[in-house]
């Protein structure tokens, strides 16, 4: 009769510890994300780093340097796309801007 009466609590026991160990293991799981998000935000208060990451990303140069695209041979394929000047649009010598802006959204072709 004990047994009946312990076994549904020492089974609800040791679930709630098994369910308590995953919630300690997903807190620690977010404060170690959180420690390094802070540390990341914290590099970015530091110049270096900003004009580090914008030479790297989005290939910025400084005054005075000269920037170099390397292409590995093996990954280019084909010849290189010849650079194309866009047509440059039709000036009207003598109109005012707002004709010229206006007779382009009349007629977007440009003719």
């Amino acid at each position: 009769m004990a047994l009946a009466v312990l076994l549904p609590s020492l089974r609800a026991y040791v679930r709630q510890r098994d369910r308590l160990a995953e919630l300690r293991a997903d807190a620690e799981a977010a404060s170690a994300e959180v420690a390094d998000l802070e540390a990341e935000l914290a590099r970015w208060d530091d110049p270096a780093y900003v004009i580090a990451r914008a030479r790297e990303r989005l290939s910025y140069v400084l005054p005075g340097e000269t920037p170099y695209r390397v292409i590995d041979p093996e990954t280019a394929t084909g010849a290189p796309d010849p650079v194309v000047e866009p047509d440059a649009p039709a000036i009207r010598d003598g109109a005012p801007w707002y004709s010229v802006v206006w007779g382009s959204l009349e007629n977007p072709e440009g003719g």
